[in-house]
């Protein structure tokens, strides 16, 4: 009997494939009827699988992942190289139907698992326990299952159970949807050591001051640093710490600032800070402390910082101290910001429309729906022609003469 269930495997995977099982319980309870079969049948139908299996062509991977997974030929070759152990379709077969059991498409599974295509070398037995336990153990539904692993989880499920970090992860985070957001940018954060690794940079943040909110939004800005090595993160709180000024608000900078320093290096930080030093003539201390307000500029290159302080001190002709009290200037994009509000304020001074002493940055800080209601629509008729002007400039080209 067992030799003749061995045999008969190969078969009912070709009808397993062509079924909607949900997952291989329904195909382990269709093994006993199908064994009770007259000896005449399966005999047919042994003999019919052999001749068929003498002409078959050998299984290819990247056409598996083609036809039935449906990723594109490109993502079929790539994806293919992680699963070139796979010899026939049996086990990916069983992984693909309990899968869209849980109500993935064939355009999400497509994304799945050219995210993640290792997912398909899972034993059957073993996936099925890992959604079970995110079933019982987080109490998630299938469709919050599916946007899990639409969102960067696939490679969580592959590496084992991921319940224990959901269980600690969406508490701490404070809802299901902030998750997603985060394992969107992050998904080590569904297989990396919640002991070893989470909970140590965790509390490192809280002892710089940071809250539990805090520490959550920067995982949402800096995602990757929660998952960081704890002794890495040590030296990103050191590199935040030699930039934060004593007297500046804390921890509400600080935040930001370990944002930037997770994201740049220790040589990047030194760079960008001796090359701010000399393009606007400060000491080290002013510097500091228009990092503290927005420390972001030094995630910039040095080019594109020269080409806004040259077009601030030039064109419109603000001092350098001007911007260090303001250095978000320095973070909108000269030519589809600073540029065109530019223009428009020129235009308008010229006509006599607004006073001289408009403050540069009060027109750059607004919204662009703000910026085009107070400044082009309200002088539409004494200016035909602004907005016309105003969006050429947006787009880079030279403005008509108004």
């Amino acid at each position: 009997m067992l030799r003749l269930r061995n045999h008969l495997l190969p078969l009912l995977r070709a009808s397993f494939h062509a079924s909607t099982f949900s997952s291989p319980l329904q195909l382990r309870r269709l093994l006993p009827s199908t064994a009770a079969a007259s000896p005449s049948v399966h005999l047919s139908r042994l003999n019919s699988a052999a001749a068929r299996s003498a002409t078959a062509t050998p299984f290819s991977v990247e056409e598996y992942l083609v036809g039935t997974c449906g990723l594109t030929g490109a993502q079929a070759l790539e994806a293919s190289k992680k699963v070139s152990s796979l010899k026939s379709p049996s086990k990916p077969d069983a992984v693909v139907a309990i899968l869209s059991g849980l109500g993935l498409s064939r355009a999400d599974l497509a994304v799945v698992i050219a995210a993640e295509p290792r997912i398909l070398r899972i034993r059957p037995h073993n996936i099925g326990l890992r959604i079970t336990a995110l079933r019982d153990r987080v109490g998630l539904s299938d469709p919050q299952i599916v946007r899990i692993l639409l969102s960067g989880g696939a490679r969580g499920l592959q590496r084992g159970d991921m319940s224990p970090r959901l269980e600690f992860w969406i508490p701490f985070v404070g809802s299901f949807d902030t998750l997603l957001k985060i394992l969107k940018r992050n998904n080590a954060i569904v297989f990396s050591n919640i002991e070893k690794v989470i909970k140590p940079n965790i509390a490192l943040l809280r002892e710089c001051g940071l809250r539990d909110c805090e520490i959550v939004q920067l995982s949402k800005t800096a995602a990757r640093i929660l998952t960081y090595n704890p002794e890495r993160v040590k030296a990103v709180v050191q590199r935040a710490e030699k930039l934060r000024m004593l007297d500046y608000s804390w921890p509400w900078a600080f935040k930001h600032i370990v944002v930037t320093a997770a994201r740049c290096n220790e040589g990047i930080v030194a760079a960008r800070m001796e090359f701010l030093t000399g393009a606007l003539g400060c000491s080290v201390d002013k510097l500091r402390s228009a990092v503290c307000k927005c420390p972001r500029i030094l995630e910039l290159s040095e080019s594109k910082l020269l080409s806004k302080i040259e077009f601030l001190v030039t064109k419109v002709r603000v001092e350098p101290d001007y911007i260090l009290h303001r250095p978000v200037l320095l973070t909108y994009s000269l030519e589809k910001r600073l540029v065109p509000r530019h223009y428009v304020v020129e235009v308008l001074l010229v006509k006599g429309l607004i006073k001289g002493g408009v403050d540069f940055y009060g027109c750059v800080c607004l919204s662009d729906k703000d910026f085009v209601a107070r400044y082009i629509e309200y002088h539409e008729n004494d200016v035909p022609g602004l907005a016309d002007a105003y969006t050429a400039v947006c787009s880079g080209k030279s403005p008509p003469l108004i």
